[in-house]
């Protein structure tokens, strides 16, 4: 299996099967589902990680290659790096970076479960890393990291599990322990992901924001979108542009059309200080 990769800033143009699909998908989950799924969303993650345990997702190396900041540290041999990976899983981009013995990270989950597998992984080391629970949309972040102490802040396929109202609540958190001119590196699901066309009716809850089978959920970013959310809160947006990657299978004769949103923002050297974003949003 192969994957071709390219990026750009336009979405991904549908065929007219795909739009006739989206376009008859249109019944939203009853409110009382919903509710109970928010309620319990910390549940059905945990849930996932037992029955997936560390084996769900593959170890990303491919972070240091797309994230110039996460290099910067190689270039002096002195040169340390300070990193917030917020939704860290099981470990699977923590400990490849951890490599790096010029890195320390601190590391937070939704789930405890995903928090206690990092820990009995035989790489944990205390010296290297902080690991600990935490719901970014109401837990603060300063109770287990310095204000304004961290070089870059790794954002990756997190947000896209959080409800819409509510993912400015994450980025307000983190912008606290993030230095001025420093940067949040994001990666996550795209509009039109082969991922989203895969639901079946009666999964949609929102404009774009899908539950699975197991009751966790996924959003689907637009490059508008994520860039409004975080400028809203006080960021300066550096690069977002979506990642098109079809992934082929040979062998089967499949070709499925992978798109995700690769960006990065700036917390401000003019203003630290986060602003209260007016999105409609809960707070």
């Amino acid at each position: 299996m192969a994957a071709l990769q390219r990026k750009g800033l336009q979405a991904r143009i549908l065929s007219s099967e795909e739009e006739e699909k989206l376009t008859r998908d249109q019944a939203l989950v009853s409110d009382y589902k919903q509710q109970k799924l928010e309620k319990e969303a910390q549940k059905n993650w945990d849930l996932f990680y037992k029955r997936n345990s560390t084996n769900f997702f593959k170890d990303r190396h491919w972070t240091t290659r797309e994230f110039e900041e996460l290099r910067s540290c190689r270039e002096f041999e002195d040169q340390k790096l300070t990193m917030l990976e917020a939704g860290c899983g099981v470990g699977n981009c923590l400990f490849p970076l951890l490599e790096d013995p010029n890195i320390f990270a601190y590391a937070c989950d939704f789930s405890p479960r995903a928090v206690e597998y990092v820990k009995q992984n035989p790489l944990y080391d205390t010296e290297r890393c902080k690991v600990f629970q935490c719901d970014l949309t109401k837990d603060d972040l300063l109770e287990h990291v310095p204000p304004e102490s961290v070089d870059v802040v790794m954002l990756i396929f997190v947000l896209s599990a959080v409800h819409p109202d509510k993912m400015h609540l994450v980025l307000q958190n983190i912008y606290k322990v993030l230095k001025p001119g420093k940067s949040v590196l994001f990666r996550d699901y795209g509009l039109y992901d082969h991922a989203m066309l895969r639901f079946k009716a009666g999964s949609k809850l929102a404009e774009n924001f899908y539950v699975r089978q197991d009751g966790t959920r996924s959003y689907f970013f637009t490059d508008d979108f994520l860039a409004r959310l975080f400028m809203d809160t006080g960021y300066e947006e550096e690069v977002n542009e979506y990642v098109f990657r079809e992934t082929v299978n040979k062998k089967e004769g499949l070709c499925v059309p992978r798109v995700f949103l690769q960006s990065k923002f700036r917390k401000s050297l003019k203003n630290p200080t986060p602003v209260t974003p007016c999105l409609g949003h809960e707070s």
